[in-house]
């Protein structure tokens, strides 16, 4: 089996790049058929990657219902993390931190997950109706009980990750971060290296935009992305000509688009580890060559020149999913 360079989130040592495996069932279209999925799950796993991340929202448990029946006689192999609070029923998203919701949730998941541990287990977002101590203090019981073995964040404020790890240490945030998408940089990067927590990295290529997956046509009907502002109209073509200065620049360095996002987000901290998401072997195996094509500063500097905070045109979520979002914005950062 392959071995890929590998980084430390909280007590676990991962493979520097995981797997989100969000849209293998949920948001991004077109999904792959079960076949497809399950074999693009066992070929990270015998391509070296450890770290496979997934939540009780995709899919409405179908994500960990797939994991489930896929990956669990290697388990031994990789470290698996899931995440609770957001959920949904009828196809319908919901937001429920309380402990019982989150006890609930956890029992479910199990379930789905065919295992009795979970290694990493994350507040996939605030509930502004339930302090942040009485979600953690849930998921420190679950700890003791030894169902999970560690918390993390998904989407919170630096101020929310001290509060929450003085109730329990957190050995993971998670949000998005790509070189179009910043905000990590104001306040959060610094509080996770001041409390030893890992930085875990979702969407490192742009929603697929960084990476040549988006064209002026935008995205499939029923997509995720296509309610987003950074994905519609001005917004679109705007952020589509910069993708093309990005193209440029990975041409002339000698690698492709995701492998210069994927060595951009690596080179920020020591601590982070992107979890880009695919459906598509040739992709993974692409994402995965970053590690062949070491780049000189000056690259990773031309990118920081391109992309400077809040360059992105539009904003990051709709109006309805950034009220659940706790992270810093910039201050001249649109939210509609």
């Amino acid at each position: 089996m392959p071995t890929l360079p590998t980084r430390q989130i909280g007590p676990f040592t991962v493979s520097a790049i995981g797997l989100g495996c969000m849209n293998l069932s949920h948001a991004y279209l077109p999904r792959p058929d079960a076949a497809a999925a399950e074999r693009l799950l066992l070929h990270a796993l015998d391509s070296g990657v450890t770290f496979l991340d997934t939540a009780a929202l995709y899919g409405f448990g179908a994500n960990e219902g797939l994991l489930g029946r896929t990956v669990m006689h290697r388990r031994a192999e990789f470290t698996l993390a899931s995440k609770c609070v957001l959920g949904g029923s009828d196809g319908k998203r919901g937001l429920d931190g309380s402990p019982e919701a989150i006890a609930r949730t956890l029992e479910d998941s199990l379930r789905r997950l065919n295992t009795e541990h979970i290694d990493l287990y994350y507040l996939h977002r605030l509930d502004p109706n339930v302090p942040i101590e009485d979600s953690v203090g849930a998921l420190a019981r679950a700890v003791e009980a030894g169902k999970i073995g560690a918390i993390g964040l998904s989407e919170m404020s630096a101020a929310t990750l001290r509060r929450a790890h003085a109730v329990h240490p957190i050995a993971a945030m998670q949000t998005e971060y790509s070189p179009w998408t910043r905000n990590p940089e104001i306040a959060v990067l610094d509080a996770c290296a001041e409390l030893g927590t890992g930085f875990v990295a979702f969407s490192p290529v742009a929603r697929g935009l960084l990476a040549g997956g988006v064209g002026p046509e935008g995205v499939p009907d029923g997509d995720l992305r296509g309610g987003m502002p950074r994905f519609q109209g001005e917004n679109l073509a705007r952020n589509l000509e910069m993708a093309a200065r990005f193209r440029a620049i990975a041409e002339g360095a000698g690698c492709t688009m995701a492998q210069l996002c994927m060595a951009w987000v690596l080179s920020r901290r020591d601590f982070i580890v992107p979890i880009p998401g695919t459906t598509r072997i040739d992709h993974l195996d692409d994402l995965l060559g970053t590690f062949a094509h070491p780049l000189p500063a000056e690259v990773l500097v031309a990118v920081d020149t391109l992309f400077p905070p809040n360059a992105a045109a539009g904003a990051r979520y709709a109006k309805a999913a950034q009220a659940q979002v706790d992270t810093e914005i910039w201050g001249d950062e649109p939210l509609d």
